[in-house]
């Protein structure tokens, strides 16, 4: 059996709220509560919800520049919340990130090549000669010209500008590569160009990849797997094409049904959900959707629903698939509806 290369067991990151001149802590953002996954070598998975759901939290607390609350994190069966100063120097050499926004991830002071050297220079790699050609290489890789480096990063556009942020993540011959919404800052076009770079990346350096984004057609066409947060909470996990067919937990099929199709003929069945996300601040007890489900049962607002595991692996934590209050006698009208011009989005 193949060992996880990272394993996520009950995560929770928490971040206090301080008031007052003594800066007293008055509560708590639960931006992570309790999420459970693994990351295999070579997989690529990806981490979908809506904006504030905690998806980038989870994926900057693996690399410790989140702490903490509690749970675990390990990378090849070590705990990296009991690593030392230079146990987490190490780690970062194999986990890199690639960062939403290629503007303001740059240094604008530095040239391509001084942000290609800058972690090169903290881990002590690569010197003289064969720092030079390794800066070449990896702008060839990303398809950027090696005369390129001696460049600002004003010079480029939004998408190079991302190609050097990815450069930046294999300086160092990463294992795992976090990408946070590595394309939702360009335009349609460059989309697919970077999507198919990071593709042909995987596969020429063998890395495992985790994809967080907001858009499911972006990591259908790039991930292996698949996992659903919704308010700090995993509601489903499965493979690509087990999700994409049947989609079990209802904030999964409200995402579904919000994937444009490029084809007039066919017309999807929009689902519109009623008001707004809770504060996570504040979450609701019981199943934390239930407040804007269409298919809610009496049951979702007093108790939280367990994981249910479906074939090969497919999860969902829902109370529609626990035979005990699975009881549609007592659910809620279910409020899908085509949208209608001037509907929101």
């Amino acid at each position: 059996m193949t060992t996880p290369l990272a394993a996520v067991t009950d995560l929770k990151v928490h971040f206090p709220i301080k008031k007052g001149i003594l800066a007293r802590t008055v509560g708590y953002v639960y931006a992570v509560d309790g999420i459970s996954f693994e990351i295999m070598p070579g997989e690529t998975v990806g981490i979908v919800g809506e904006s504030g759901c905690g998806k980038t939290t989870a994926g900057m607390a693996m690399v410790q520049l989140t702490p903490i609350t509690s749970g675990t994190v390990q990378w090849k069966g070590r705990d990296i919340a009991a690593m030392n100063r230079s146990g987490l120097r190490a780690l970062r050499r194999e986990m890199q990130l690639i960062f939403q926004d290629p503007y303001s991830s740059l240094n604008p002071r530095m040239t391509v090549r001084q942000i290609l050297s800058d972690p090169m220079d903290v881990h002590d790699m690569f010197t003289g000669r064969q720092r030079k050609e390794r800066i070449d290489f990896l702008l060839d890789t990303v398809g950027l010209s090696p005369g390129q480096a001696d460049l600002y990063p004003h010079e480029f556009s939004g998408g190079q500008r991302q190609r050097i942020g990815i450069a930046r993540a294999l300086a160092l011959d990463p294992t795992l590569i976090i990408g946070d919404e590595p394309v939702s800052a360009l335009d349609v076009s460059i989309q697919a160009q970077i999507i198919n770079l990071l593709k042909r990346l995987k596969r020429n350096f063998n890395l495992s990849l985790i994809i967080i984004s907001h858009d499911l057609a972006v990591v259908e066409y790039i991930c292996d797997r698949i996992i659903v947060m919704y308010l700090g909470k995993i509601v489903e996990a499965a493979d690509y094409a087990s999700l994409y067919k049947d989609p079990k937990h209802p904030y999964t099929k409200t995402l579904m049904s919000a994937i444009p199709v490029p084809d007039p003929a066919r017309r999807t069945r929009r689902i519109i959900l009623k008001g707004d996300v809770p504060s996570p601040i504040d979450p609701p007890g019981g199943c934390r959707f239930h407040t804007r489900c269409p298919d809610r049962m009496d049951i979702c607002d007093k108790q939280e629903p367990a994981m249910q595991r479906f074939n090969d692996g497919h999860t969902a934590a829902c109370h529609l698939y626990n035979n005990t209050y699975a009881d549609h006698s007592h659910a809620t009208p279910n409020h899908m509806s085509t949208p209608t011009k001037g509907d929101n989005p």
